[in-house]
């Protein structure tokens, strides 16, 4: 399975990408790990915030095939423990998903139509994080549940 992190904005900081690039080097032993990072939609001044879910959503949605997994980051999403996430990602290794897209959406969220094509949702917490933070959290994350799922000793109960 390939895992794709899709996300509407760049990094700014050079530590969160540095962090980010150093989990993607984890997790690229398990599976192909790539980061998408769409650029943010521009002169945004006049529009709504719903007018530009909206274009970030028709962006986003061009980058998904009609054969992946959108999980959607999503704070009304499901909440697991680690091992639990170890548990759901390893259902979508075992029932045959190619590529699993994790979406993070912009400022004000997701579109209705990316809220219609998303096969799951996924919260990370009841927090509320800002996207740069989100994008170590799920990397950290993913390289945690891979370990889980080899028995390996990153993880502690």
């Amino acid at each position: 399975m390939n895992i794709d992190l899709l996300t509407i904005g760049k990094t700014d900081s050079p530590e969160v990408a540095a962090l980010v690039a150093e989990y993607a080097r984890r997790i690229n032993f398990y599976c192909r790990f790539t980061v998408t990072m769409l650029p943010d939609v521009k002169r945004t001044r006049n529009l709504a915030p719903r007018q530009q879910c909206v274009l970030e959503g028709e962006a986003l949605l061009r980058q998904v095939a009609p054969g992946d997994c959108l999980t959607l980051l999503d704070e009304r999403g499901a909440e697991y423990r680690s091992v639990e996430l170890a548990g759901w990602l390893q259902k979508r290794m075992l029932g045959g998903t190619r590529r699993l897209v994790l979406a993070v959406g912009g400022p004000y969220g997701f579109s209705d139509a990316v809220y219609a094509r998303a096969d799951a949702r996924l919260s990370l917490s009841k927090l509320t994080f800002s996207h740069q933070i989100v994008r170590v959290l799920l990397a950290e994350q993913l390289y945690r549940a891979f370990t889980i799922l080899n028995n390996e000793p990153y993880h502690h109960e």
